[in-house]
């Protein structure tokens, strides 16, 4: 089995934990659908794809086990780490690589490391073009504008 499907296994089984399925339902299209925006770009910008992928299953794990988005990134990245290892699916610098993005994924408005800016952007992605009625945030316009720019979207 792929590490890709070994970890999204793990994330399904933790995501049926939720009490409410509509919160379940979100976090499940959200998660998946930054792992496919991640892996996208990951593809189009010649990084690791399926490391782009496993980083956006594990993103937003902690605020969904929890229900807070508090600090959700600088936990989450911790989490990532405690089940990167658990599963040892990844050597100890992709883990690093997996937990700096997730670390610095809510921070739209900062320039990181280029993995770290994939993640950002597979996020943005999914916030903006998975309900496009809704408003996009200050704080993602910038991102999402050279997204567009990127995909040809003008």
């Amino acid at each position: 089995m792929s590490r890709l499907k070994e970890l999204r296994k793990y994330v399904n089984r933790e995501l049926m934990n939720m009490p409410e399925a509509d919160d379940r339902i979100s976090a499940i299209n959200h998660l998946y659908g930054v792992s496919l925006a991640a892996t996208m770009l990951a593809k189009k910008r010649g990084m690791d794809p399926e490391l782009a992928a496993m980083a956006a299953m594990l993103h937003d794990l902690h605020a969904y086990k929890t229900g807070s988005y508090g600090d959700h990134a600088h936990k989450g990245a911790e989490l990532a780490g405690e089940i990167l290892s658990e599963l040892k699916l990844t050597n100890e610098e992709e883990t690093e690589i997996i937990c700096s993005a997730i670390f610095h994924h809510d921070d739209k408005l900062t320039k990181d490391a280029p993995f770290d800016e994939l993640l950002k952007d597979a996020d943005v992605i999914h916030h903006t073009m998975n309900d496009t009625g809704k408003a996009i945030k200050d704080k993602e316009k910038e991102r999402y504008d050279q997204i567009c720019r990127e995909f040809g979207l003008e």
